[in-house]
């Protein structure tokens, strides 16, 4: 199929735009997709596309790991577990990976996200080598075979390689982690830096970017953070997984007598450009550090419950100064409405109050926040936002009698029924406009993958 043209302005029946709904939005659309003129108030012209409903900003993915996208229904029938038995079977589905059958693989989760109102994603990337650590034949082969995946399913990706030197602390990587690793810290920094050229040569930076990650403290040792924090091009998006069990902490602890937050911020890597991921378990100073220094804090919350990591300190981020984001991490589900309403279902739980997030709150964590994750422009219908928007059925057996303004607290991805790139019309009614069906493109991938997989899966030595 050829590529939906650009619409050059779209009319939305009912529009979010500055934080609330309105009536009668107009906008138009001009080069690379970006808004230049916007109104409310009126009616259509006959030019325009129009779209029925209630249109929201496109959801920003600000934490994927696509290919565990291959768990989902499958990590349940071993009786109790926890996050590290979790682990185990995370790294056989990650054993079992190659440059096809991951393109094939991404292709199929980056169109299941498009479909449910996913426009851009921060995909952490760490499956960089092959099983046994050495490098494949054709450079930076996982990593084009993402980037080709996001341009045939048509999201913004923003590839976020990661660097992953230690299976913790005072620990090599296990047998099961060789192909995430480098020699040291210099080394993945002349990979990463090889990885920018590459790609920039290969794709359009406003479909394909390349941010930076560090797995987590436990995975890069301190020695190595000082090096990065020198040496790490400032214009890059950075983001961790950071406290996400007490076990991570407590060894953080002994180690080097710091919290994982206190620690990054010893080698100045606390900044406005950090995305600390899960951050689910933090101290009061770790709260103000992150808080302080204007961090971005990505919560996964459906993710978090299906692992049973706990429920992060949201609000009181929030209040100490950090910009909260949402993300689908290991897609348990992909659906960004679900997201929204679970950050407030669990501040709802911890606190026994409700209303904790109003719902201008929980599109600006899905949308903005997001985007701003990746370094992207805001998606949305005000005058230099990228044209990236979802349409919702207000009227669905979910919706049905829900004010617009609620609707983060009604609906599901099942009512999205058009999704907008950059002024081009991708998704209508669950099929992508360019690849169909998801479901039919997941049990493919997934049915691959499988066919292919190492029967006893990796070992790993458990280590937090």
């Amino acid at each position: 199929m050829s590529a939906p043209e650009r619409q050059a302005s779209f009319w939305c029946e009912t529009g979010w735009i500055n934080g609330a709904p309105a009536d009668g939005v107009r906008v138009e659309i001009g080069a690379g997709g970006m808004v230049t003129a916007s109104e409310t108030g009126v009616q259509p012209r006959p030019e325009d596309c129009r779209l029925s409903g209630v249109t929201f900003p496109a959801a920003s993915n600000a934490h994927s790991h696509a290919f565990h996208r291959i768990l989902r229904g499958r990590t349940h029938d071993a009786g109790p577990g926890s996050f590290w038995t979790w682990r185990e079977q995370m790294y056989g589905a990650a054993g079992a990976l190659t440059p096809d059958l991951y393109g094939q693989l991404a292709t199929a989760v980056f169109a299941e996200m498009v479909v449910t109102g996913w426009t851009s994603v921060a995909e952490f990337h760490y499956v960089h080598h092959q099983p046994d650590g050495s490098a494949y034949a054709e450079e930076h082969a996982m990593e084009r075979a993402l980037a080709r995946a996001a341009v045939a399913s048509g999201i913004r990706l923003t590839l976020l390689d990661t660097c992953y030197l230690a299976g913790g602390f005072g620990t090599p990587l296990s047998a099961g982690q060789l192909r995430f690793g480098d020699r040291d810290a210099a080394a993945w920094l002349q990979r990463l830096a090889s990885l920018r050229t590459a790609l920039a040569e290969e794709f359009d930076p406003a479909q394909v970017s390349v941010g930076a990650a560090l797995h987590s403290v436990r995975g890069v040792p301190e020695a190595a953070l000082a090096v990065i924090a020198a040496k790490l091009p400032a214009d890059l998006p950075l983001h961790i997984h950071l406290s996400e069990q007490p076990a991570e902490n407590e060894a953080c602890l002994a180690a080097t007598g710091l919290t994982p937050a206190r620690l990054l911020a010893k080698h100045g890597l606390v900044t406005g450009r950090l995305s600390a991921v899960h951050a689910t378990h933090l101290s009061a100073e770790d709260i103000r550090v992150l808080g302080e220094a204007g961090a971005t804090v990505v919560l996964c919350p459906t993710t978090e419950a299906d692992l049973a990591d706990g429920i992060g300190p949201a609000a009181e981020l929030r209040a100490a100064g950090a910009r909260l984001a949402l993300g689908t991490d290991q897609h348990a589900v992909v659906d960004p409405w679900l997201e929204m309403r679970a950050l407030e279902h669990g501040e709802r739980l911890s606190s026994g109050a409700r209303g904790r997030f109003a719902p201008a709150d929980l599109h600006a964590a899905v949308s903005a926040a997001g985007a701003a994750a990746q370094g992207r422009p805001d998606p949305g219908l005000t005058v230099g936002n990228v044209c990236d928007l979802m349409s919702v059925n207000p009227g669905s057996l979910r919706t049905a009698g829900a004010r617009p303004g609620q609707l983060a607290l009604a609906a599901t991805a099942a009512d999205v029924h058009t999704v907008v790139v950059g002024g081009r019309i991708l998704a209508r009614n669950g099929e992508h406009a360019l690849l169909g069906d998801p479901a039919a493109l997941l049990s493919a991938a997934i049915g691959a993958v499988d066919s292919s997989r190492i029967l006893t899966p990796a070992t790993t030595t458990e280590v937090p």
